[in-house]
């Protein structure tokens, strides 16, 4: 490999890690409906294609390289995200619960630089017009918020059936792919013991859980990887 093709490497490598940075430094909503590495690549393949045609200079060979060794980088991410779940939270961002119960959770919200303007802007592209109106709100990983409306505000609403309102409950995934979510699992009434066993009776390994999901007052709700594929089971 000559100098030039060398320099090359170098300078995708930086920009590689230096674009990586400055996406979780801009935060969330700064990315809009693409994800973090999403953004990335339609930046530096932009840039590259750019260069192509626009600088004589810069023969179709290099760009060629650039745009190989850029794919590879990707793909190697991918490859570690799929691999290694644990890397999923800071390589592509995981959800934020900005509004808990009603009430505004002001530490993620300055975790995700956002603001209440911002906060607000979001809602009203959900048709929310009041904060009132919301039980939770979830940021997510591409900026965009979910909003689980408080029961007299929902489409078919109690109030229309003249019925006294409920508190909402918040589903909570516990299992994605075959491993447990523990910090979901700790907001749970149910120790974690106590989940493995009722599984296992069930004749249910954690590892055969594509999903698992558990909302107040309801039964258990898992997709398995085998025949029966949806299970519900009352903890």
């Amino acid at each position: 490999m000559n100098t030039n093709f060398a320099a090359l490497s170098i300078e995708l490598l930086i920009g590689f890690i230096a674009l990586l940075i400055l996406t979780k430094i801009l935060g969330k909503t700064q990315i809009s409906q693409l994800t973090p590495f999403d953004f990335i690549s339609a930046l530096v393949l932009g840039e590259l294609v750019g260069n192509a045609i626009y600088d004589k200079e810069i023969g179709v060979h290099y760009v060629l390289y650039a745009v190989s060794l850029w794919g590879t980088l990707i793909s190697v991410v991918e490859i570690i995200t799929q691999k290694w779940k644990r890397t999923r939270s800071f390589l592509e961002g995981k959800p934020a619960i900005v509004i808990r119960k009603g009430k505004i959770d002001r530490s993620e919200l300055k975790k995700n630089r956002l603001d209440i303007n911002q906060l607000q802007n979001l809602l009203r592209n959900k048709d929310v017009f009041s904060l009132q109106e919301v039980e939770y709100a979830i940021l997510e990983a591409n900026g965009t918020i979910n909003v689980l409306k408080k029961s007299p505000y929902q489409s078919t609403t109690r109030n229309d059936l003249n019925l006294a309102p409920e508190q909402t409950p918040l589903p909570m995934t516990f299992i994605t792919d075959g491993e447990w979510v523990e910090d979901n699992l700790q907001q749970m009434p149910y120790p974690k013991e106590r989940i493995i066993n009722h599984l296992e009776s069930n004749g249910i390994r954690v590892e055969y859980v594509i999903v698992g999901e558990w909302t107040k007052d309801q039964p258990l709700y898992l997709q398995l990887n085998h025949d029966p594929f949806i299970k519900y089971l009352q903890l």
